[in-house]
């Protein structure tokens, strides 16, 4: 495909009075299409005057990746979740993305952003850090970031995306060969944890990545659909009694990310994400029959048995109470 069959997509709509600026995405992996069906759902609403805006700003963005959509696969050149950062260097095609996404994320003050899984799991939400002045990922919006969270229809909420994978970038920069390729030594690059929320932050906003299920669980749609629908009332940005938030929350923070060492590193067992751990418990082998365990109690998350050597093969959560007090 060349790139003069491909071209970005938002669509806006404005209420004549003020309120929030939300911008809600689809498609940043191309094989995530929950969001997609989800937010052209409510592009159809809004434009055959069905459901209108009652205050502020409201972008659709149905397909970040259109290269990665169109090939039916996860990433076009490369993971768009990661790096996201404008280049005046553009190598691949997820550079063209990044350069007319992110000033789409700075023009708007929060992100709804609409992901699937592999695996069979439930849905569950992404959040970012708590209020800090860190170097690693600042943040003052903390507690408006979490009402909208607790308030999008799902069980499960997870923290600590950033932190854990700088941790897993100095851990790739300290094995880093003189002799790596420019893909490894990318992965081992500090910006390399940065996606749509992450940069979403940085521009002074806040955000969540709400994973709706399984790949080509028909539901998942359908979860897309009432997190918009809540996220909408709950931002005043429709008419509708505001929801409340979800009754029970499961959280969880990361607390580590082990990379694959060798192609030939392999699962124990079929993992699935939110599956419980215990210490000690045997999670794979190395290729050189090194047993890969549990550091502590907790679920593992995003196991990936495709993944490539020098790429993330699972995380680790430990159980939190971010939630408490908060909403």
């Amino acid at each position: 495909m060349q790139l003069q069959d491909l071209q970005f997509v938002s669509h806006t709509f404005r209420s004549p009075l003020p309120g929030p600026k939300l911008i809600i995405t689809g498609a940043v992996h191309g094989n995530e299409i929950c969001g997609t069906l989800a937010i052209r759902r409510l592009l159809e609403q809004l434009q055959s005057g069905a459901l209108r805006l009652i205050s502020g700003q409201l972008t659709l963005v149905p397909v970040c990746n259109p290269l990665a959509y169109a090939k039916g696969e996860r990433q076009g050149e490369r993971n768009l979740n990661r790096c996201l950062i404008p280049t005046a260097h553009v190598q691949e095609f997820e550079d063209h993305v990044a350069n007319w996404l992110c000033p789409l994320l700075a023009a708007h003050e929060v992100l709804l952003d609409l992901h699937s899984f592999r695996g069979a799991g439930e849905p569950f939400v992404l959040v970012g850090p708590e209020n800090n002045q860190a170097e690693i990922e600042p943040f003052s919006h903390a507690e408006a970031e979490l009402a909208m969270a607790a308030r999008l229809g799902v069980q499960r909420m997870v923290d600590g995306w950033l932190s854990t994978y700088a941790h897993g970038v100095a851990r790739r920069q300290q094995a880093l060969a003189p002799d790596a390729d420019a893909k490894t030594r990318a992965n081992a690059d500090t910006r390399f944890g940065v996606g749509t929320t992450e940069y979403m932050r940085s521009v002074g906003g806040y955000a969540v990545t709400l994973e709706c299920g399984q790949h080509e669980d028909p539901q998942a749609a359908d979860v897309a659909w009432r997190a918009i629908d809540n996220t909408l009332r709950h931002l005043g940005l429709i008419a509708g009694n505001p929801p409340a938030p979800q009754a029970q929350i499961e959280t969880l923070r990361i607390y580590d990310v082990i990379d694959k060492q060798h192609q030939d590193d392999v699962f124990c067992r079929d993992w699935y994400s939110f599956d419980t751990v215990c210490a000690g418990d045997l999670i794979g082998t190395r290729a050189d029959g090194t047993a890969v365990r549990a550091s502590m109690d907790g679920r593992i998350i995003f196991p990936d048995a495709e993944a490539g050597a020098g790429e993330e093969w699972f995380y680790i959560t430990r159980y939190s109470n971010r939630l408490a007090g908060v909403v």
